[in-house]
């Protein structure tokens, strides 16, 4: 190997090794920004926008509660009729 080649393979590896540190440094601030933007609080407005929660009627929370006690009961009579 000639001493040429040998300073392109090093200036190569230099090229190489500077690059990977710049993408490191652009990673680290990236975070660094990430973080911040992270526990920033929330404008108000925001805020405002939030969803209401649906309310059930009485008659429709009963069939619900009706449906699950007979879902509840059947699989209790095929855990018996297992057993």
């Amino acid at each position: 190997m000639s001493i040429d080649s040998i300073l392109a393979q090093i200036d190569a590896e230099i090229a190489t090794l500077t690059h990977a540190r710049s993408l490191l440094a652009n990673i680290e601030t990236i975070a660094a920004e990430v973080t911040e933007s992270k526990t920033k609080k929330a404008p108000a407005k925001a805020k405002a926008k939030a969803k209401k929660r649906r309310v059930l009627s009485p008659e429709a929370r009963k069939r619900i509660a009706d449906a699950q006690r007979k879902r509840w009961a059947a699989q209790k009579a095929k855990a018996k009729k297992e057993a």
